[in-house]
């Protein structure tokens, strides 16, 4: 999962060295922190988060099974 993320996150930036992507698990909910730099931010959102919630929207479908709630939080 995270590698999808960080894949998709550096096709998107100008600054792909700057991404980084970390797991936390707390309980049966998987967190990934997406760090970009300040410039790239908006364009890791997209016009009105729709890029955003396109990732969140495959984390979702390929979550495991042991993990009710899956979250992306871009920092």
């Amino acid at each position: 999962m995270e590698q999808l993320i960080e894949y998709i996150a550096k096709s998107l930036v100008d600054d792909p060295a700057a991404v980084k992507v970390q797991r936390r698990v707390s309980g049966s909910t998987l967190i990934l922190e997406l760090h970009v730099s300040s410039q790239d931010t908006g364009r890791v959102i997209g016009k009105g988060g729709h890029v955003a919630n396109a990732m969140r929207a495959l984390l979702r479908a390929g979550a495991d099974s042991r993990y009710t709630r899956v979250i992306l939080k871009i920092v």
